[in-house]
Parts: C-alpha cells; structure tokens; sequence
C-alpha cells in the first residue's frame, strides 16, 4: 500500500498502527490524507487478523488540522457556473471528507489515539470517532474551526457531546480554545494522561494488547451495541444486544473463554472469517 501521509503496518499480534506521518507540515490534513484514511480503514475491514487499532502521530503536534492552503485551492476549484451546482458540488465534498472519519467509527474493532501537542480542528473530528484516548500531558485539544469563521462540519459537533457535558461542548465549540490534557482527563475525554509521548504510546499499545487477546466475536459484538445505543433509543439497543446474542453467541468463543477461567489459562481465539 502506497501512502503519502500515513504509515500502516500490522504487528503479528493483530495491532494496527496507524501513524500521521508530515511533521514539518504539522500533520496537516491535505489532499492525500482524506482518502488514504478510507483506504487503510479498508484495508483493516479485510484484515480479519486485525484486533485492535491505534492512530498516532509524529513530531510536536498530533495534527493542526486542515491544510488551509490545500482547503483554499480546493474551495476555488468549485467555483464558477451556477452558484446552486457549486454548492451541491461542495456539499458532496464535505461527505466525503466526512467518510474519512465515519471509517474510523464504524470500523469493526475498537481505535485506540495517542496525541501529544495540538490535536486541533480535524484533530478532534478524527479522536472523537476513536473509540479510546491517550494523551502525553502537554496534548491540548481545539475545535479551531470557529476561530477561522467555519462551523465544524466532520464530525466533532455530533460526537463530541456524547463524551462531554452540554455546556462544556457548547463552550469549546464557541470560544475556540484549549482544552489541556488534564482539564480532558478531568472530565473522561480522555482515558489516561502520561508524562511522555513514548509513554502514552506504551499506554496504547498496552491497552490494545488487552483487548486484542479478548474474543473478536465479543469486541466486534460490544462496539455494534455500544453504536447502536448510541443512535438510538435504549429500547431498540436492548432488543438490538438480544437480537445480536441470539444469533452470536452459538459461536466457540464461550465455551472457551469458560473453560479457560475455569482452569485459570488464557484463552486463545480464532480469528473472524474473512
């Protein structure tokens, strides 16, 4: 797999690293970066060995969001002709950069962000369709997008007040400004806070060791249920977990994750088919 801005590659424990690779750019999100986000997304949908994922960055910052130059050229490319075509037009590009994170929520095993620095802007749309977040202590998070007169429109305003209070949403979004890592600590945005950025990405990469040695029926069962209550009303999650039990729970999984507790061992798990 070619990529210009990320790395991917998959460990033979079945953790994905997926790494923002521009560190003089900042980890600016510029025109090759949206689609290689779907095609690696893709390519873990495939890879059936894949149990967990963990999306890190290089250098200062984990992103400083949208490459503004890239932006500008893009808006001027849609200009011209029928203003009602041209906004039809834009509206189907914000789709589309809205399916590089959609990926990322919708992805069949839990996505694990390790920031350090600035996650600012698309920083945040991307660690809020992230199922876990860890952060080195000197990591800040803005919704920058209101500081450039944008609504943010990929994903952070209908995320983000799923893991954080109204009010506190509607400040950040408002003002524009930092969010520290201990502040996101404070109130669950973040799992842990660590000194270090090494040592945020041993925290990640321990965590995902954990959940990577769990039953992939299980993981991939918890994350459609969780989703799912999430959109809808707890009715329909808890006839949505009956439903999914019902027919997933036949499978071996069980049966040797009992027997292991049963004799104090670890169970190992077969893979999904592909």
């Amino acid at each position: 797999m070619e990529l210009k801005t990320l790395t991917y590659a998959v460990d033979s424990d079945g953790i994905a690293r997926i790494t923002l690779n521009r560190p003089a750019e900042l980890n600016t999100m510029n025109g090759d970066f949206w689609p290689e986000m779907v095609q690696v997304f893709k390519a873990i949908e495939h890879d059936m060995a894949v149990r967990c994922v963990i999306i890190a960055s290089t250098g200062k910052h984990f992103t400083a969001g949208l490459d503004l130059n890239w932006a500008g050229q893009n808006a001027l490319a849609t200009r011209g002709g029928d203003l009602g075509r041209q906004r039809e037009a834009f509206r189907r590009h914000v789709k589309e950069l809205q399916e590089s994170f959609n990926v990322i929520d919708n992805c069949r095993v839990p996505v694990i962000a390790v920031c350090q620095g600035g996650c600012i802007g698309g920083g945040v749309d991307l660690v809020t369709a992230c199922d876990l977040r860890v952060c080195s202590a000197d990591a800040y998070f803005t919704i920058q997008e209101v500081n450039i007169a944008i609504v943010a429109d990929v994903g952070t305003l209908q995320r983000l007040p799923y893991l954080l209070p109204q009010g506190l949403v509607r400040e950040l979004a408002y003002t524009g400004r930092k969010f520290p890592a201990a502040e996101a600590a404070k109130w669950g945005f973040v799992n842990q806070v660590t000194e270090s950025h090494d040592d945020a990405l041993a925290a990640a990469e321990a965590m995902a060791r954990v959940i990577a040695a769990k039953s992939p029926l299980a993981i991939t069962g918890i994350k459609q249920v969780l989703n799912y209550g999430r959109d809808h009303s707890i009715s329909d999650g808890l006839e949505y977990v009956a439903v999914w039990n019902a027919g997933m729970l036949q499978g071996e999984d069980m049966t040797a994750a009992v027997k292991a507790q049963m004799a104090r061992q670890s169970a190992t798990y077969a893979n999904l088919k592909a």
